[in-house]
């Protein structure tokens, strides 16, 4: 399926095919279970994710440094692809044109190649955002996938390594605004942690950094940071606080509820203040 259309020198326009791969897909890393002895597929990429920022009418470049750490050369495809987020964090990758895409505007560098063995390659791609794109956020991933290999088993079954690299463009002035909807306590790896609910009603995906101080039912003051997980335009997206430990040797506490949370967290150049009680 030929969908390229020449852009510039050696950059090409996608009209991307669909292609049908096993597991499920990380930003820069390969698919669980992909196993590099047997596959040889073991390509990293830097940075793992790109977040920037371009005005309507303007034409954004970039570029991902990749790496081939496997034992043989491997043969890569490249393409894009649309991407959500499941209730755990999990990028959900598809490779049909989902409504209101931003794809049509990317153009990459080539749509297939061959990187050596122990080899880099600095792969160039671009967005070109029409005059008349509305402010918001232009999110898409690109994909390199090798050859297909046979899985090992009684009945031989191709399986394709793949990495991702998602890319979040804020497109004028667009902006989380991240609120707290809501809390409650989840069972997680066998704690009971705190869980704040968080609402995003900006026009860009947003993420909560910093720390909160924490008092439990015996009065034991704890330190909690939020899960990193992106929360996307128009989503409400569970966040995790995790217990920071000074010696991740020691084991951490049970926390006795109910918890009394006090402080601010950060979220790009907005603050979100926290002081209420959680309570199980």
């Amino acid at each position: 399926m030929t969908c390229f259309r020449l852009r510039v020198r050696d950059l090409h326009r996608a009209c991307l095919p669909a292609v049908a791969v096993l597991g499920v897909l990380l930003p820069g890393l390969l698919l669980p279970g992909t196993n590099a002895h047997a596959g040889e597929f073991a390509i990293l990429a830097s940075p793992p994710r790109i977040e920037a920022r371009a005005r309507p009418g303007e034409t954004w470049r970039s570029i991902v440094e990749l790496t081939n750490v496997a034992r043989s050369d491997t043969p890569l495809t490249v393409m894009t692809a649309d991407w959500t987020l499941d209730a755990s964090g999990n990028a959900q990758f598809d490779d049909a044109l989902a409504d209101g895409s931003c794809r049509p505007w990317a153009a990459i560098e080539a749509r297939e190649f061959s990187l050596g063995a122990g080899r880099k390659r600095r792969f160039r791609f671009e967005v070109d955002v029409p005059a008349d794109a509305p402010q918001g956020e232009c999110r898409f991933a690109l994909m390199f996938e090798g050859a297909p290999q046979a899985a090992p088993g009684d009945v031989p079954v191709p399986v394709s390594g793949r990495l991702g690299i998602i890319v979040y463009l804020a497109i004028g002035d667009a902006a989380p605004y991240l609120a707290v909807a809501g809390h409650h306590v989840a069972m997680v790896q066998g704690q009971r942690l705190p869980v704040l609910e968080i609402s995003n009603t900006g026009d860009a995906h947003g993420r909560l950094d910093g720390y909160l101080n924490g008092t439990d039912a015996e009065g034991r003051r704890i330190a909690l940071a939020p899960s990193s997980l992106p929360i996307l335009a128009g989503e409400t997206r569970a966040i995790i606080l995790s217990p920071v430990q000074d010696d991740s040797g020691t084991p951490v506490p049970a926390i006795h509820y109910p918890l009394t949370l006090k402080g601010r967290l950060d979220a790009g150049r907005q603050r979100v203040d926290i002081d209420f009680v959680v309570r199980p």
